[in-house]
């Protein structure tokens, strides 16, 4: 038990990180019912972006002054592929039935995965992504390290900036109002595509932002690493209830918690010695899905009209 504010602590960053993706996946849902099965590869593609803005500094620069540049540039990545994608996949098939959309975010997604895997420099490996270096921070007795406290800072903000964005500006409104009935938006002289174009850009900021802080966590970044993490940032989205921006991040929380307490305590139980440890925690992250959508399938907070954007 003396364990637990630590993983608990563990939990909380994760889950911190997963309600950053997990707000690109309500978004646009919230507005064009389309579940982005790219959004992962977006992630994926900011974290490729940061680490090219910072390869691209004077040797020798320190991380704390390179950090900005790197955010901006995995922010510039990530919309830059979620407005195209928008425009140029999705768009298009606005009208089609549900699966022709999903079925091109799928092969989207292996796409994107493809193109950095073919095309960025030495992407066949893990590429070395720059780290905070010195002694961790002791807070209350919960170890913290130095690029986790980018994420504990990043993620509050974000959603504070968000939640000001939606409601209290012109654009905000709109896109509650799209999300609540779009051809009467439409009718009201609202620019739905432009509406639905900046949803998707305000997700993948969201994503970069997470995977620069993916990055500093655990010091790489891998052409893979936004196939488990998109999957387990949707299941956030769908834990929280799928639409509500706020529910996204609650979810994420819940799963990052449920994830680090599954992998440090189910092996203490007696008959579940198998079932513990890092190599189960994606199973157990599924498990709380399929309980929530059992016994609650509206999500933690369910769908609130209002904050569908």
């Amino acid at each position: 038990m003396h364990e637990l504010p630590q993983q608990l602590a563990n939990g909380l960053i994760l889950g911190a990180m997963y309600g950053l993706i997990a707000i690109g996946y309500t978004m646009v849902y919230g507005i064009v019912q389309l579940i982005n099965f790219a959004h992962g590869e977006i992630f994926m593609v900011g974290g490729f972006g940061a680490l090219t803005a910072y390869l691209a500094l004077p040797d020798g620069t320190a991380l704390a002054l390179a950090l900005p540049l790197m955010v901006l540039g995995g922010v510039l990545a990530s919309v830059a592929v979620g407005v195209a994608a928008e425009r140029f996949a999705y768009r298009p098939l606005r009208g089609a039935p549900r699966l022709a959309p999903l079925i091109t975010a799928i092969g989207l997604s292996i796409a994107l995965q493809q193109a950095i895997w073919k095309w960025y420099p030495d992407a066949k490996k893990a590429r070395v992504f720059p780290q905070f270096k010195g002694e961790s921070f002791d807070i209350l007795g919960v170890t913290v390290q130095r690029g986790e406290v980018f994420l504990l800072l990043a993620a509050p903000l974000c959603m504070l900036a968000l939640g000001l964005f939606v409601s209290r500006t012109r654009t905000g409104r709109g896109m509650q109002a799209t999300a609540q009935d779009p051809d009467t938006a439409k009718l009201m002289g609202i620019n739905t595509d432009r509406i639905i174009v900046i949803a998707f850009a305000i997700g993948a900021a969201f994503a970069a932002i997470a995977a620069v802080a993916h990055g500093l966590k655990y010091g790489q970044v891998d052409f893979r690493m936004g196939f488990i993490t998109g999957l387990k940032a949707f299941t956030a989205a769908v834990l929280g209830g799928i639409g509500n921006i706020y529910g996204a991040m609650l979810g994420g929380v819940v799963l990052g918690v449920a994830e680090a307490l599954a992998t440090g305590y189910i092996e203490e139980i007696p008959g579940m010695t198998q079932f513990g440890g890092g190599s189960w925690k994606d199973v157990w992250a599924f498990v709380l899905l399929i309980l929530v959508l059992l016994l609650r399938p509206q999500g933690l907070l369910g769908e609130r009209v209002a904050d569908r954007a």
